[in-house]
């Protein structure tokens, strides 16, 4: 224990005591006030917590950064744009569970043991620093006696496990935004296959896998429809000429070929609407997940010192450009030749799009592009 006190008035003692635990990222944190006088005293001891924020400073990153607290159910990630001269505020009043400042990987947190009804009040005090007030509760100390808030502070990275293991919800600080019911799975999946090939890239190949199985039977259907709708191209452009003057009657015709030959013009489109989903959640856990920060892949020497950065020298951008050519030159591509032409510039604005992402996010992108080149080499031969 750490123990800090200073002397409110005389025979009255307000201490700080800290409890260190050095196999955690926790603090014990307790507030008591002593009262060593023949009466009863009033003591009303909140809570204050410090972030260094200067106003002329730009916060880079898509990542969140700056005060955040959990009222209730509700996680408030208060943007600090919202108070940018000294004494300007916001209260938030309700079961405060935890409140503190967190950045891309880190977070700090003070946590109510006991958690009644209050008001945390977010202040700017200085052109440097944002304030958290916690209202404790005011108590009444009798002659003799001492009392006061218990509390714990957590300090440390926001890692799913760790977070979970402190308990009182705090895991909700490693929060995806709108792709977090996606993203979190994703993670928890990756952290799972990580505890046996210990490697975050294998890791990665491997969910890839486990992915493109999942959803190998709409991308059977969807390769199947897209093959289907070739070869009935030269019906297709036998009605677009008869009806050419009448778009009512195109479209009903179109439809009845549509249904005659069994196929959903839009089923071609399905797997790649899911996959967009994936990719953005994703996309979030390499940029924000503490996980993969400054983790290596040695598949190739040294070639990618961090999975949460953009590959170095371009390499996998590159490979995946050339996979998705390839992809692209083997899927079954109906229309007109300007939109198979328009089709093929695809891959170099994919190509161009991933050569700032996360590196680790790129090489599920390439290892997902050459197993939909061994599934469509698949169909193809079993369509031939």
């Amino acid at each position: 224990e750490l123990v800090f006190s200073t002397p409110l008035s005389q025979d009255v003692t307000l201490k700080k005591i800290y409890t260190i635990d050095p196999e955690t990222y926790t603090l014990g944190f307790r507030t008591m006030v002593e009262n060593r006088t023949s009466n009863p005293v009033s003591a009303d001891v909140d809570l204050l917590l410090d972030g260094v924020y200067p106003l002329d400073e730009e916060l880079e990153g898509y990542a969140f950064q700056g005060p955040v607290l959990l009222n209730g159910k509700r996680l408030e990630e208060f943007k600090i744009s919202k108070v940018k001269k000294a004494g300007l505020f916001r209260e938030f009043t309700g079961e405060i569970r935890w409140f503190g400042f967190e950045d891309k990987y880190f977070l700090t947190s003070v946590i109510p043991l006991e958690t009644p009804e209050t008001t945390l009040t977010i202040r700017r005090i200085s052109s440097e620093i944002i304030r958290l007030v916690y209202d404790a509760s005011p108590s009444r100390i009798e002659a003799g006696t001492s009392a006061g808030a218990e509390y714990l502070i957590f300090s440390g990275p926001k890692e799913l496990g760790t977070l979970k293991s402190v308990g009182y919800d705090l895991k909700r600080a490693l929060d995806f935004g709108f792709f977090d019911i996606i993203a979190k799975p994703l993670l928890m999946a990756m952290n799972w296959i990580h505890s046996f090939t210990g490697s975050y890239g294998w890791s990665i190949i491997i969910l890839t896998i486990f992915i493109k199985i999942l959803l190998y039977p709409l991308t059977l259907k969807s390769f199947t429809s897209m093959k289907e709708l070739q070869k009935i191209q030269p019906l297709m452009k036998e009605i677009q000429a008869k009806y050419k003057e009448d778009k009512q009657k195109l479209n009903q015709e179109m439809m009845r070929l549509y249904q005659e030959h069994k196929i959903n013009p839009m089923g071609g489109c399905l797997p790649m609407l899911l996959q967009i989903p994936i990719l953005f959640a994703l996309y979030r856990v390499f940029y924000a997940a503490i996980e993969l920060r400054h983790t290596p892949f040695h598949l190739v020497g040294t070639w990618l010192p961090d999975l949460s950065a953009k590959d170095p020298y371009f390499i996998t951008p590159i490979l995946m450009g050339l996979s998705q050519f390839v992809m692209q030159k083997m899927t079954p591509t109906p229309g007109d030749a300007t939109q198979q032409k328009i089709m093929l510039i695809m891959p170099v604005f994919f190509t161009v799009l991933f050569l700032n992402f996360p590196s680790g996010l790129v090489i599920y992108w390439l290892v997902s592009n050459i197993l939909s080149i061994i599934q469509q080499a698949y169909i193809n031969r079993k369509h031939t």
